[in-house]
């Protein structure tokens, strides 16, 4: 498995990780890596297999949710011809496949009973058996397994084996978050806006502007570093200017004001739809506020600031989509004083 991405960061918490991961790729144990969406648990498992003695043989890679539960044992455990309607021919299974490697098994809380007591028996014994066979098959495996679960609490509501975590979590690598990756935001929001820079043929790279870098740090990503990657890139792409610093980017590429309405529910359908949705921020620390006024225009700067960026500095549809007359925008572009 090549890939062009790679580890970027500077955080304590992110570089804990990466060397806990390296520490762990020697062993022949099994490894779990827990974390949120997007934070590079693939990576890690990439990791894991490129710095051990396996790593001139297959990293073959399964994500448990992306089969039918019908298909998950025949997929790990390969089949004979016969097992089962549609089974022309015999076929290896992942775990045949991965034999002297590693096998990365991704969303593995989403694995059915049967196949956890079947992965136990592969794990425990390194021995694996075709469905439609009695006959054990012999592999030496490593498994690397991922998920955004709580696995313990999965295994004391009985949804999850305890056995089969025990002897998985020989090492247990928990990424953290990017919302709390001290200063890595902007060393990635520079990352990947260089690589799309160039892949888009821009001569030079001028960075974001400094209301736009703000925006960047205090979103919350909970989509971590896959999201982050996608608002970058897109707001690259969508910026005409590579001499200008990027002035806008979009955080949902979903929001337009065409976008289609809902459907307001029985109870609703008699009220009117608000205009324009609550602005409320996530998280406003109002105790540190001291000065009201002052608070307020910043406030205002920032969404006026926003919309701007957002259509692309035209100065009537701005003054449209805020609700405001022409004027009273002119107003407040030279009060802040916004300028393009």
């Amino acid at each position: 498995m090549e890939r062009g991405n790679q580890f970027v960061g500077q955080s304590g918490a992110f570089l804990d990780a990466v060397e806990r991961a390296s520490r762990a790729a020697p062993m022949r144990r099994p490894v779990l890596v827990i974390g949120e969406r997007g934070t590079g648990k693939e990576l890690i498992a990439e990791r894991l297999h490129r710095l051990s003695d396996r790593w001139e043989e297959p990293l073959v890679i399964m994500n448990c949710a992306a089969l039918p539960e019908t298909l998950i044992e025949a997929e790990l455990f390969g089949h004979e011809a016969g097992a089962f309607t549609g089974a022309t021919k015999a076929r290896e299974g992942r775990f045949e496949e991965a034999d002297r490697g590693t096998l990365f098994l991704d969303e593995l809380a989403t694995l059915s009973m049967g196949a956890q007591e079947r992965l136990l028996r592969a794990v425990e014994y390194g021995e694996v058996t075709r469905i439609g066979s009695s006959r054990p098959v012999r592999v030496d495996v490593r498994i690397v397994a991922a998920t955004n679960e709580n696995l313990p609490r999965l295994a004391e509501e009985g949804r999850f084996r305890p056995d089969l975590l025990d002897r998985l979590s020989f090492e247990v690598i928990t990424l953290p978050p990017l919302r709390v990756r001290e200063g890595d935001v902007d060393v990635l929001c520079d990352y990947f806006g260089r690589r799309m820079a160039a892949e888009i043929g821009w001569h030079d790279w001028p960075g974001f502007a400094d209301h736009v870098r703000t925006q960047l740090e205090d979103y919350q990503w909970p989509g971590n570093v896959r999201e982050l990657r996608n608002v970058v890139e897109r707001a690259v792409y969508r910026w005409d200017d590579w001499s200008r610093p990027i002035g806008h980017v979009q955080f949902d590429p979903f929001e337009s004001p065409w976008k289609p309405a809902p459907v307001p529910r029985m109870a609703e359908a008699g009220s009117p739809a608000p205009r324009f949705a609550a602005l409320t921020p996530a998280q406003e620390d109002f105790d540190s506020i001291a000065d009201l006024r002052e608070a307020v225009d910043a406030y205002e700067r920032r969404i006026v600031e926003h919309h701007l960026g957002a259509n692309r500095w035209n100065q009537r549809q701005t003054a449209k989509a805020l609700g405001l007359s022409y004027d009273q925008l002119r107003h407040c572009i030279k009060k802040h004083s916004l300028s393009e």
